[in-house]
C-alpha cells in the first residue's frame, strides 16, 4: 500500500492576508491620475522638508531693500523678489512646509475631536445622543470663516501653535456627524453583539470593534480636510490675520503683492500655482479613497 501523502504535497500554502491598508493603497495605485497626485504630493512634501537645504536664500533676509525689490524672476531669483527685497523661491519653499504642518495638524486635532465626539453620541444614543446632537446643530449654524475671523481679530498675534489649535477645533462638526451615522449603523451588528456578550466593556467595543471600521471615511475626510485647511489658512494670512511676518506662508507672500498684481505677477502666480497643485492633488486622492470605500461598502 502505498505510503502517506505528506500534507504539504496535498494542501496549498495559504496566503497571508493583505492588510486593509495595502489593499487601499494597491487600489489607489491602479489609477493613472492618483499615480500622479501622490507624486506630485510627494514632491512637494520632500521639498517643504528640505526647504533649509535647497532653498538659494534664507526666507526672511532682506539683502538690499531698494536695489533688489521688485525684480522680475532671473537666474539668480527664479521666482524673483518681493517689496522687501527678499527671494520669492525661498519664501515659497519654507511656506510650503508651514503650510503642509498646519493643515496636517489642524486636521489631526479636527479628527480627533470630530471621531471621540461622533463615536460617543453614536453609540450611547438616547439622551445624551439627542443632546450632543442639538449642541452640534448650535456649533453647525455658526458659519466656520465667520468664527474664525472673530477670533483672530480679537487676537490678532496668536502664535502657529494657536492658530493650528482654532483651525482644528472649528473644523470637527462634519466629521463627527459622518462617524455617528457610521457607529449607528454598526453598533447593533453581530460582531458588537458577540464581542457585548463576551463582557467586552463599552470603550473596548468602541476602540476595537467599532473604530476599526471607521478607518475608510474617516481617511477620506482626513485627506480632503487637510486641503480645506490649507486653503483657510492661506486666505486668512491673506487677510494679514493668519501666519505672521516675516514667516512665510503662500497666504501672506501673495497678500505682499496684492496691491500691485499686474506688476508683481510673480508674488501671485507662484505661491498660487503651488497651493492649487497640493489642493489638487488632495482632493484626487480623497476622492479615490472614497472610490475605493464605497466600493467595499
Amino acid at each position: 500500500m502505498p505510503g502517506p501523502t505528506p500534507a504539504s504535497a496535498t494542501s496549498k500554502v495559504a496566503r497571508p492576508r493583505e492588510s486593509p491598508l495595502g489593499l487601499t493603497v494597491r487600489a489607489i495605485m491602479r489609477k493613472r491620475s492618483s499615480r500622479i497626485a501622490l507624486f506630485a504630493l510627494g514632491v512637494i512634501v520632500i521639498v517643504g522638508l528640505l526647504a533649509p537645504f535647497i532653498a538659494p536664500y534664507d526666507p526672511a533676509a532682506q539683502p538690499d531693500i531698494v536695489g533688489l525689490k521688485n525684480q522680475s524672476p532671473s537666474l539668480a531669483h527664479p521666482f524673483g523678489t518681493d517689496p522687501f527685497s527678499r527671494d520669492v523661491l525661498s519664501r515659497v519653499l519654507y511656506g510650503a512646509r508651514l503650510s503642509l504642518v498646519i493643515g496636517i495638524l489642524a486636521t489631526f486635532v479636527s479628527l480627533t475631536v470630530g471621531v471621540a465626539y461622533g463615536a460617543i453620541s453614536g453609540y450611547f444614543g438616547g439622551l445624551v445622543d439627542s443632546l450632543m446632537m442639538r449642541i452640534l446643530d448650535a456649533f453647525l449654524s455658526i458659519p466656520r470663516l465667520l468664527l474664525l475671523l472673530a477670533v483672530l481679530v480679537a487676537w490678532p498675534h496668536l502664535s502657529i501653535g494657536a492658530l493650528i489649535l482654532f483651525l482644528g477645533l472649528t473644523g470637527w462638526f462634519g466629521l463627527s456627524r459622518i462617524v455617528r451615522g457610521q457607529v449607528l449603523a454598526l453598533k447593533h451588528a453581530e460582531f458588537v453583539t458577540a464581542a457585548r456578550a463576551l463582557g467586552a466593556s463599552r470603550r473596548r467595543i468602541l476602540a476595537r470593534h467599532l473604530l476599526p471600521n471607521l478607518v475608510s471615511p474617516i481617511a477620506v475626510a482626513a485627506t480632503i480636510g487637510v486641503g480645506h485647511v490649507i486653503v483657510l489658512e492661506a486666505g486668512l494670512s491673506f487677510l494679514g490675520i493668519g501666519v505672521p511676518q516675516p514667516l512665510a506662508s503662500w497666504g501672506n507672500i501673495i497678500q505682499d503683492g496684492a496691491d500691485q498684481v499686474a506688476t508683481l505677477w510673480w508674488m501671485s502666480l507662484f505661491p498660487g500655482l503651488f497651493m492649487v497643485l497640493t489642493v489638487m492633488t488632495l482632493n484626487i486622492l480623497g476622492e479615490a479613497l472614497r472610490d475605493v470605500y464605497e466600493r467595499r461598502s
